[in-house]
C-alpha cells in the first residue's frame, strides 16, 4: 500500500502521525514538505480528495499569516494558494495521503482512518 506523509519533522502532530504509521507496520513515503514544497495541482488534488479548502489547511499561528493579512475572509483560494507558494509554513500539517483517503492529521490519531483494518 502506498502511502505518503506531507512531514514537518519540527511538528508534535507530524511526528506523531508518522510514529503511529510505523506501529501499524507501515513506512510512508515522506515528503519534508518545507525543504520540497508540494507543487499547487497536487495540493489541490489532496485538498479535494480529503474534503478540505484552502482555508481549512492554513496555520493561523504563523507570523506570516498576520503579515500577510491572511485573516481577511474575503481573500480567494488563489491568494491562499499563492501565500503558501511563497511561504510553505503556512501549510497545516501533516497531511498523510493513502489509496483509502486523505487527512489531515490533527490529531495525529486521524491516520488510523485511511489504514486498512486487516
Amino acid at each position: 500500500m502506498s502511502i505518503i506523509i506531507y512531514h514537518a519533522g519540527v511538528c508534535t502532530h507530524s511526528r506523531g502521525a508518522l510514529e503511529l504509521l510505523r506501529r501499524a507496520g507501515f513506512e510512508p513515503d515522506i515528503v519534508e514538505y518545507l525543504v520540497n514544497p508540494l507543487d499547487r495541482q497536487v495540493l489541490l488534488d489532496l485538498l479535494k480528495r480529503a474534503g478540505l479548502s484552502v482555508r481549512d489547511i492554513i496555520r493561523i499561528q504563523e507570523q506570516e499569516y498576520k503579515d500577510l493579512g491572511l485573516d481577511d475572509k474575503s481573500l480567494s483560494d488563489e491568494v491562499l494558494l499563492d501565500a503558501i507558494d511563497a511561504h510553505p509554513i503556512l501549510m497545516n500539517r501533516p497531511l498523510v495521503a493513502t489509496p483509502l483517503g486523505v487527512r489531515l492529521c490533527r490529531p495525529a490519531e486521524l491516520v488510523l482512518e485511511i489504514l486498512p483494518k486487516d
